[in-house]
C-alpha cells in the first residue's frame, strides 16, 4: 500500500523550497497545477493565481443538486517587500502578511527584482554588532529599526539601484526545512504549505483508489490568504460547504498537539458551522483518530473569507497541529496522518 503520509511530507518539502510570499506565488502555483495534472485531473489557474480542480467531475459543468464541497488550503506565505532603499545601500522593507520582525531577525533572505534577478541578504537590526551597539538588547524590534543587508558590495542608494533593485521588489525568507528521524517537520511556512501537501496527498489517494463520493469535491489552492482575501472568490455555484485545511493552533489554553488533527470550533471571526464541526468530530471518533477541538484566539481562514464575500455556504476548519505559528514552525508526521485520515473519513 502506498505510504501517502511520506508522499505528503516529501511534496511539502518540495513546495516549501519554492518561494511564494503573498503577491509572488506564480511559480509555486504552477508546480501544484502540474502535480494535479500528473494525477490525471484537469485543474485551472484562477485569475487571482490560485489552483482550482474538481476531483470527481468537471469544472465546466456545475451541478446545483450535487451538494458540492470546496476544500481549501493556501499556498501564499509570509514575506516582505522593499519599501525604500536606504542611503547606506541597505533595504527598508514592509511585511507581506503578519511577519513579526522578532521572528525574522538574522534570517537569510532573497530579493527578487522585476527583471528576475535574485540577490541574497540577511534581515538584521540596524547596527547589529553587539560589541558596537550598547542598546542592542533593549531595542524593541520593529520594521523601523530593521533592514535587509545585501550580500553585495554596495554602500549607497545609487549602488543598490544599479543592481536593478527598486521599491516593490519581493523579499523571500529562507524556510530552513528539516524533517527529523522522529517524524517532526520544522520549517517556516508550514502555514499553510503543509496543508497543501495534505490536499495533494488526498488527491493522489482519491485517483489511485477510485474513491466514490456522494458529493462533488473541489480543491482550491488559494493565494492572498495571508492578507485576508484568498478564499473570497472562485467558489463554484454548486458548492454548499467550504472546508478550510490550515494549520491547527498549538499553545497555551489550547489542547491540540503537533501529532493531532485540530478541529476549530471558533476563531476570531466567530463560530464555525455547528453541524460541520459536529460531523467532523463524529468522523474523527468513528475513524479512531487522535484529534482535538479548540478555540483559536487570533485567527482567520479562507472559509471565513468566502462567507464575508457573500457566499451562502456552511464552513469548517481543520488542520495538523503546528507550533510557533508565523515563526519557525513545527508539526509532526502523525499530525499529517490524522488530518489526512479525517479528510478520508469526512469526504469519502
Amino acid at each position: 500500500m502506498i505510504d501517502y503520509s511520506s508522499y505528503i511530507m516529501e511534496e511539502t518539502k518540495n513546495i516549501l523550497a519554492i518561494d511564494s510570499p503573498t503577491g509572488y506565488t506564480k511559480n509555486a502555483a504552477q508546480y501544484v497545477y502540474n502535480l494535479y495534472r500528473s494525477f490525471g485531473y484537469e485543474p485551472k489557474l484562477t485569475k487571482k493565481g490560485g489552483v482550482l480542480v474538481c476531483l470527481n467531475g468537471s469544472l465546466e459543468e456545475e451541478e446545483p443538486n450535487r451538494n458540492g464541497i470546496l476544500v481549501e488550503a493556501h499556498l501564499d506565505t509570509l514575506g516582505a517587500m522593499v519599501a525604500e532603499i536606504n542611503g547606506t545601500g541597505t533595504l527598508r522593507v514592509t511585511p507581506l502578511g503578519g511577519l513579526n520582525p522578532n521572528n525574522a531577525e538574522a534570517e537569510n533572505c532573497r530579493v527578487i527584482t522585476r527583471a528576475g534577478k535574485v540577490y541574497e541578504g540577511t534581515f538584521q537590526m540596524k547596527n547589529a554588532s553587539v560589541h558596537v551597539n550598547k542598546d542592542y538588547s533593549t531595542t524593541t524590534r520593529s520594521y523601523d529599526v530593521m533592514e535587509v543587508l545585501l550580500d553585495e558590495m554596495v554602500f549607497s542608494k545609487e549602488e543598490t539601484e544599479n543592481l536593478g533593485i527598486m521599491t516593490g521588489d519581493i523579499v523571500c525568507f529562507d524556510p530552513r526545512t528539516v524533517i527529523t528521524e522522529s517524524g517532526y517537520i520544522k520549517s517556516r511556512f508550514l502555514d499553510d504549505k503543509l496543508s497543501v501537501g495534505i490536499l495533494l496527498g488526498y488527491a493522489k489517494y482519491f485517483k489511485e483508489n477510485n474513491v466514490e463520493a456522494n458529493r462533488k469535491i473541489y480543491h482550491h489552492i488559494t493565494v492572498f490568504e495571508e492578507v485576508g482575501h484568498g478564499g473570497s472568490a472562485s467558489v463554484p455555484s454548486d458548492v454548499e460547504e467550504i472546508l478550510s485545511v490550515d494549520m491547527g493552533c498549538v499553545g497555551d489554553g489550547l489542547t491540540c498537539k503537533e501529532h493531532q488533527v485540530s478541529i476549530c470550533a471558533k476563531d476570531s471571526g466567530g463560530p464555525y458551522h455547528y453541524d460541520v464541526v459536529s460531523d467532523l468530530i463524529r468522523c474523527a471518533k468513528e475513524a479512531k483518530l487522535d484529534f482535538a477541538v479548540d478555540v483559536y484566539p487570533f485567527y482567520g481562514s479562507d472559509a471565513e473569507a468566502g462567507l464575508r464575500a457573500g457566499y451562502d455556504v456552511k464552513h469548517g476548519l481543520i488542520g495538523s497541529g503546528v507550533y510557533a505559528s508565523h515563526g519557525y514552525e513545527r508539526s509532526h508526521k502523525k499530525g499529517v496522518e490524522n488530518t489526512f485520515g479525517l479528510l478520508k473519513a469526512y469526504l469519502g
